[in-house]
């Protein structure tokens, strides 16, 4: 029976899954090319227009605003309540704790202890008075309350109460008899009306059924695990097919035309028409300097030629002796004549 269930069932689950696990296939690349091209980037960006917005204007404000701000409340707060209350502690509240404690030692004390040794001497009295007074009337309501009610429960109460207790007794007993008997009765028929026909509905249907439901379901689900597998080698054949007739159809002849015919004709624009260009550029660049520079030259000797005319030529600097004194005037590093060695 597991045979004949096993091949047909993987099968028509193979036929099933197979169209599944290609679009499986499909949306993880899917998936995974979005997630490098567009997600991972975008988070990236995501995160640095966060930084820019949040991370660092709130280091700035701390930094730059939060923490000046709360060292001079700090400092504000240090000056204005921590030091008075300091002072007002040592130099107010001390001493005047310690004006207290001399009053209550010195005063208090001696009064507290005063009226607590004559509150002692008035609870004394009070406490022999009332012991007097407490086994008066202890005695009093024990000869007219204790002894009468113990007569009452000895001699009337516990006799009844005996009496009652087997009438109980005796009631209980037929009532358990009564109530075993009932229930004898209701087990039985609950027993042969509905446990025999469960037991025996178990027994011959719902185990067999179940146990065929069981083989199913195991079959069913090795059946799944296995299409799931072979769809995936058939998925991940597909692909490289598909991969491969891809790269043959587009990918080769685009880098073909690519090496064969962009390639040379790019060199040959290069060698041919671009460095021909670029040289000539240079060349035209270094003329045009060249240019510039003789006219910069001709239109400073043609403002110096005007300044001349118009002011005359400029007055020569007189020429300065830079050269070291001869004789007396030269240094006395050697001599005793300067003003730390001479006499």
């Amino acid at each position: 029976m597991t045979v004949a269930i096993r091949v047909p069932l993987r099968i028509v689950v193979l036929v099933l899954v197979v169209p599944v696990r290609m679009a499986w296939d499909a949306l993880v690349v899917a998936g995974r090319f979005l997630r490098d091209t567009v997600l991972r980037p975008l988070g990236r960006a995501l995160l640095w227009v966060g930084k820019a917005l949040f991370v660092w204007p709130s280091v700035g404000l701390w930094s730059y605003v939060l923490v000046p701000v709360g060292r001079a409340l700090a400092w504000l707060g240090t000056v204005l309540v921590v030091v008075p209350a300091l002072w007002c502690h040592r130099y107010v509240l001390t001493p005047l704790g310690h004006a207290l404690a001399w009053v209550y030692a010195r005063v208090l004390s001696p009064i507290g202890h005063a009226i607590t040794w004559l509150l002692r001497g008035v609870g004394a009295v009070l406490a022999a008075v009332g012991t007097g007074v407490y086994t008066a009337v202890a005695r009093l309501a024990r000869h007219l309350l204790v002894v009468p009610a113990r007569w009452l429960y000895d001699r009337v109460l516990t006799p009844v109460g005996r009496a009652v207790a087997r009438c109980v007794r005796g009631l209980g007993r037929l009532l358990g008899l009564i109530g075993t008997g009932i229930g004898v009765a209701l087990y039985w028929t609950l027993r042969v009306l509905l446990v025999l026909p469960a037991l025996a509905l178990r027994r011959r249907v719902l185990a067999p059924v179940g146990r065929f439901l069981a083989v199913v379901a195991r079959e069913v689900g090795d059946a799944l695990g296995h299409a799931w597998r072979i769809a995936g080698r058939i998925s991940r054949a597909l692909g490289r097919a598909l991969g491969a007739l891809f790269r043959w159809i587009f990918v080769e002849p685009v880098r073909w035309v690519y090496r064969t015919v962009l390639t040379p004709a790019g060199h040959l624009v290069r060698d041919g028409v671009l460095r021909p260009a670029a040289e000539g550029a240079r060349v035209l660049g270094r003329a045009v300097r060249e240019a510039l520079t003789g006219a910069r030259d001709t239109v400073r000797q043609a403002r110096a030629d005007l300044r001349r005319m118009l002011f005359g030529e400029p007055r020569q600097a007189a020429a300065v002796d830079r050269r070291e004194p001869q004789g007396r005037a030269a240094r006395t590093l050697g001599s005793s004549t300067t003003a730390l060695t001479k006499d």
